[in-house]
């Protein structure tokens, strides 16, 4: 049967691709990829197939070349940066491949707000901080629903990560304070997380946006805030403690 792969590649550095993905790619007939966010060393995986670069095709070609490679019995694979879950257009084509009659398969990446957290040598989630993540994005041509105001998001006090946001960090910054967040929140912005280029800006609410715009970083970037990103304290995992029982081990108190 007809199928297509939607496939991660992580977050840049070609040696944080999946086993599988690389394998696709290696096998693939067809490659349609995501421009310049694809790293070089990645696209020269595949050897045999033809590559598409989906930055210079609309919606409907991009379908059309999806379509019909993969009515052609061939191994089609989408190439995405990061994640392809994660603000990728994958829902409406693959919606649309069913109705030809075409599965599709999702293969998992790295994404960049994990490259960012592993850039900047923190943990996300940390006891007695916080142990929620909110993932998001700011408003601009894409609207957000009332509900996820970041205003309204900020009030939870949790890591508040955004993608597509760079260049409406000033923005950001006004609406996480306006939310509850202090002017002395920890900030951070990491530009092409795990690249070679790769920048790491750190601060907090108060100068994070002249910072950045010093760098002249304006897309490319996940912004991160919330103590996590330097924590001035915070708890040790119950899960280690040795007055702590779980499944595989008895507590170790005399």
């Amino acid at each position: 049967m007809s199928k297509v792969f939607f496939v991660g590649c992580g977050p840049g550095d070609p040696e944080l691709i999946t086993i599988k993905a690389k394998k696709l790619i290696q096998k693939a007939d067809v490659v349609v990829y995501s421009g310049s966010l694809i790293p070089p060393a990645i696209l020269k995986l595949c050897k045999k197939g033809k590559l598409h670069n989906a930055a210079k095709l609309v919606r409907e070609e991009i379908f059309n070349l999806l379509k019909n490679n993969a009515k052609k019995n061939k191994l089609v694979v989408r190439l995405h940066d990061g994640d392809p879950t994660i603000y990728g257009a994958i829902k409406e084509q693959i919606d649309n491949l069913e109705k030809e009659g075409i599965k599709s398969e999702i293969i998992p990446g790295v994404t960049s707000f994990l490259a960012s957290a592993a850039a900047l040598g923190t943990q996300l989630t940390l006891p007695g901080v916080t142990q929620t993540i909110i993932i998001t994005r700011a408003e601009k041509r894409t609207k957000v629903p009332k509900r996820e105001k970041i205003s309204e998001l900020a009030k939870h006090k949790a890591t508040m990560i955004f993608y597509l946001s760079v260049h409406l960090l000033s923005d950001i910054v006004k609406e996480v304070i306006a939310g509850g967040y202090t002017k002395s929140t920890p900030a951070a912005v990491v530009y092409r997380a795990s690249w070679d280029d790769q920048k790491i800006i750190t601060g907090t609410l108060k100068d994070i946006t002249k910072k950045v715009w010093n760098e002249k970083i304006t897309r490319t970037a996940i912004v991160i805030i919330g103590d996590v990103v330097k924590p001035t304290s915070y708890e040790y995992s119950r899960l280690y403690d040795k007055t702590f029982s779980h499944g595989y081990r008895k507590s170790k108190t005399k």
